[in-house]
């Protein structure tokens, strides 16, 4: 289940970005060009998530699960308590947030310092 969450993130594309996104902590990874930022998501009902990339990984936590529509318009459970590592520059996301909870994710990344967090997926 885990796996098929994490290749539909890196699959399907849409067009909008997570409106709710609070950073809660930012350090440098020491002895490197790298910093690590640690911020929590929200994504509301009938957002979507554009296909994008990181400078970096990105190592997400499900606080609170939510249904997931991929481009097919097949939907996924995308449960409280799953887990994913996105790598670096590998596209995901391309999702709709479905059903009238909203999906919230704990993420930590570690990613090149002075690059945009996010850039759209090529």
């Amino acid at each position: 289940m885990l796996r098929l969450c994490a290749a539909l993130l890196i699959t399907f594309t849409t067009t909008a970005l997570a409106q709710t996104r609070t950073e809660l902590k930012r350090a440098d990874l020491t002895g490197t060009n790298m910093e690590v930022i640690v911020m929590m998501v929200e994504f509301q009902p009938g957002e979507t998530i554009a296909r994008h990339t990181h400078h970096g990984e990105e190592a997400v936590y499900v606080l609170q699960g939510a249904t997931l529509v991929a481009a097919d318009g097949k939907e996924i459970q995308f449960p409280t308590g799953a887990s994913i590592v996105n790598q670096r520059d590998v596209p995901h996301g391309g999702f709709k947030i479905a059903g009238d909870k909203s999906l919230k994710l704990l993420n930590v990344f570690v990613v090149d310092k002075g690059k945009p967090l996010t850039e759209p997926a090529q």
